[in-house]
């Protein structure tokens, strides 16, 4: 049986995707006549419902029941996809359409998804009604903010509750009116080009929701059920698979980038390695996307819009230009900046792994240490249907890597699977076979119970000699099969930090109208342990700029837990964990006086506190730009204590603060790795003088 690992592991259909809501607003006493029309259930679709009941029982690795539990998580999330940022119902709206909390499944069962064009024409009404009320003030609005008062707004959509009254509510989108007001005020604009833009932005969101048609209402509802049964499982009506399907071939040409919808922002959710984005490294993860403009066009603002039309005009012809402003997900996320990237399409080749080695001074002598870097696991299957003999895949190319590393007398070999988001299985278990003997590397186990092990037939191996493998949060899928298993035969050390936690396989399955991608099977280690919701752990940690709170399976909604089944037969070669007593203190040591780890540490320190401090945004102009101002003194102090502690010369600003050359993690891997060396030769020396003895 053949299994494929999905690319983009997390992009997938968010609730959240197709519905247009407001960053900013203001309503009044006097209420336009609303000129929405209503949405009907389209027919055509009743027999997918269906379908979908009979799948989502039938095929689901919980194997689950549609019913009242199911019903009850689903209206929440579908209530959380029209209005995720509590801005247009109010408590005594949510109050009155809780009659249909345990009607979900039902509507989905018979194919009378009614239901769900109720709860969104009502949306739709309040919709329109706040717009149009607020495209009529919005220039006086502008005119009369006062940004010397001291006034915050609630950031933290935890702490968000529903508006009890119309005063309420109507004080909360001023509240946010104002905060994207002062934001183009602080980048420089001025009062007409701030109303300008933002009549633009709900000018833009009215015509998208007039663009809203019914097939998108069911492909939500559709998605709320299927969200309750795990965060993979999701339906894609026609125009929304082709556009997956797109993306799953990596045949687009545009930015090299999986977005998804974050209540109304498109958000990064990862740059694809050797893609224009990574490559110029000015957006990264969890960065939010506000407006987006062609070459020297004008920038359209994109808050609230469809996340298929944002990716419309993402995309373009090659070797063009498109702009994009960002709310930068580091920093004080309160100042927007405009980047520039070239379109280029995501070739193989840019994905292809590649090597260098990393040289340590101990003692008086040098030694070497090679790197190999694998942004994913792939196979050039066009060439290898063509039957041409030397066709691109990362197994081979990993081989000759190391073959070519071995040449140049490395004492020893990181694999980095830093941001790899998986790719091929049968390339993983091919490439963990370079390591180890014929033997077992992942067990998957389907929906009836059936455990079916799979790993690598080749008793060969290309590298016995000692290594490690970088991880972070961002490897999953096929990265964390490679790194569980060698961690399992204990045949590498772990560096870096937990892994993303994706342990799970979906498969595509047709649909009279559009596909679903449903979850069948899971994946466990050959020690027994799932590489679901926690991933794999590290034998030795280091820090990490990503936020595990926002980033990884856990911090998704509804993900299938973490569980154990039987281990299979394997050898261990090392029992790595009696090595970290020794291993584990020196490098904390060396982390503790290494100036590229102290500053990376203070950044993590002062990222923590930004998370804390700015779940309450002030609307005061002047301490905003203090805030500001603290901020970029901070990154400035803290560049260039680090670079007088490496006796290089301080910069100026935080504008000529450029990314260091030097891999920090490689380095320090490749320290530990001789530790790791020298601690096994002193266990030996120690046996040999003990064997003799007795």
């Amino acid at each position: 049986m053949m299994y494929k690992i999905d690319r983009e592991i997390r992009h997938r259909m968010n609730l959240k995707r197709l519905l247009l809501c407001l960053l900013t607003g203001y309503s009044f006493a006097v209420t336009p006549v609303s000129a929405y029309q209503e949405l009907q259930p389209p027919h055509e679709y009743d027999q997918v419902s269906k379908e979908l009941v009979e799948m989502l029982e039938g095929i689901h690795y919980n194997r689950p029941q549609i019913d009242d539990t199911i019903s009850t998580k689903a209206f929440d999330y579908y209530i959380d996809a029209m209005d995720p940022t509590k801005s247009f119902f109010l408590q005594s709206d949510i109050d009155a359409l809780e009659k249909y909390r345990y009607e979900f499944d039902d509507a989905l069962r018979n194919g009378d998804t009614q239901v769900a064009y109720t709860i969104y024409n009502l949306y739709l009404k309040r919709f329109e009604d706040r717009v149009k009320s607020l495209q009529a003030d919005l220039p006086d609005m502008v005119k009369s903010f006062d940004y010397t008062i001291d006034e915050s707004l609630n950031a933290d959509p935890d702490n968000q509750h529903w508006a009890t009254s119309q005063a309420e509510l109507d004080d909360y989108w001023r509240k946010r009116l104002k905060n994207r007001a002062l934001i183009l005020k602080m980048n420089g604009e001025d009062e007409d080009k701030i109303v300008s833009v933002l009549e633009r932005r709900y000018k833009n969101q009215l015509k998208q929701v007039d663009q809203t048609n019914a097939v998108d209402v069911f492909q939500i509802f559709a998605n709320a059920v299927t969200a309750a049964l795990d965060p993979h499982t999701s339906y894609f009506a026609p125009r929304a698979s082709e556009t997956f399907n797109i993306n799953m071939s990596l045949s687009l040409e545009g930015i090299g980038a999986v977005l998804q919808m974050d209540d109304d922002y498109t958000k990064v959710v990862r740059l694809v390695p050797g893609g224009p984005a990574a490559t110029q490294s000015e957006l990264a993860p969890n960065d939010r996307i506000i407006a987006v403009g062609q070459e020297d066009g004008p920038m359209i603002d994109v808050v609230g819009m469809r996340l298929d039309d944002v990716v419309d005009m993402i995309r373009g012809e090659r070797d063009t230009t498109v702009r994009l402003e960002i709310t930068p997900s580091k920093g004080d996320t309160q100042t927007s900046k405009v980047i520039d990237i070239v379109r280029k399409k995501v070739k193989l080749e840019d994905q292809s792994a590649k090597k260098e080695i990393v040289e340590v001074e101990r003692g008086g002598e040098t030694y070497k240490v090679g790197v190999i870097s694998l942004p994913t696991f792939y196979s050039d299957f066009a060439a290898i249907q063509a039957g041409e003999k030397d066709y691109k895949s990362s197994t081979r190319d990993t081989k000759k890597l190391i073959e070519e590393l071995q040449k140049e007398d490395i004492s020893a070999l990181i694999l980095d699977l830093r941001n790899n988001g998986g790719g091929s299985l049968q390339e993983a278990n091919a490439l963990a076979g370079l390591f180890i003997p014929s033997g077992p590397t992942v067990q998957i186990r389907d929906q009836s119970g059936r455990v079916t092990p799979l790993g690598d037939s080749d008793p060969s191996i290309t590298y016995s000699g000692p290594m490690a493998v970088l991880v972070n949060r961002m490897s999953a899928s096929a990265s964390e099969i490679v790194a569980g298993a060698l961690q399992d035969y204990g045949r590498a050390l772990i560096l870096g930090d937990q892994t993303f936690g994706k342990g799970t396989v979906q498969v595509l399955q047709e649909l009279d109208k559009g596909q679903l991608k449903i979850t069948q099977a899971k994946f466990y280690r050959v020690s027994g342990e799932s590489t679901q919701h926690k991933g794999v752990m590290p034998d030795i940690a280091f820090p990490s700029l990503i936020d595990k709170e926002s980033v990884g399976e856990s911090a998704l909604d509804n993900p299938l837990p973490w569980d154990k089944i039987h281990e299979t037969r394997y050898p261990v070669y090392w029992n790595m964990p009696a090595y970290l007593p020794i291993l584990t203190p020196r490098h904390e040591a060396r982390m503790a006086k290494d100036p590229n780890f102290i500053a990376l540490n203070d950044q993590i320190d002062h990222f923590k506190q930004q998370v804390e401090k700015y779940k309450t945004i002030s609307l005061n102009e002047n301490t905003r730009i203090h805030q500001r101002e603290e901020n970029e003194q901070r990154d400035l102090d803290r560049e260039n204590t680090r670079l007088k502690a490496l006796g290089l010369e301080p910069v100026a600003s935080v504008d000529d603060i450029e990314a260091s050359e030097e891999d920090t993690y490689a380095k320090e891997a490749s320290e530990i790795l001789l530790d790791f060396i020298a601690t096994n030769q002193m266990a030996q020396k120690q046996a040999e003088k003990q064997t003799a003895q007795n």
